[in-house]
């Protein structure tokens, strides 16, 4: 990188530093360029709070919105109820009145 000029000393095991540089060297970076993107890239994890209360709402938008059409559809069905019972009664009165 250029201009850079402070150093970051960083332990670990012997293992993690194989694995480290095995997947710099796949990646065709320095370990510190891994590093440092790394760092940049690491959220904490009040980012994932801040995803489930968003997943939180987006449940209760969806759960009221199933209740919604749930009670429209409880509507419509009723109004078909209705309707079929004033068609019935509208071809019995048709069916006297012919006679």
């Amino acid at each position: 990188m250029a201009g850079a000029t402070e150093r970051i000393v960083v332990q670990a095991t012997l293992h993690d530093k194989k694995v480290i540089a095995a997947k710099a060297k796949k990646l065709g970076l320095p370990v510190s360029e891994l590093m440092r993107r790394g760092a940049v890239a690491y959220e904490s994890g009040e980012s994932d709070a801040e995803l489930a209360a968003l997943a939180d709402a987006a449940k209760g938008a969806a759960d009221r919105a199933g209740a919604a059409i749930d009670a429209a559809l409880d509507f419509i069905a009723a109004s078909e109820k209705r309707i079929s019972a004033m068609e019935a009664k509208a071809a019995k009165s048709s069916v006297r009145k012919a006679a």
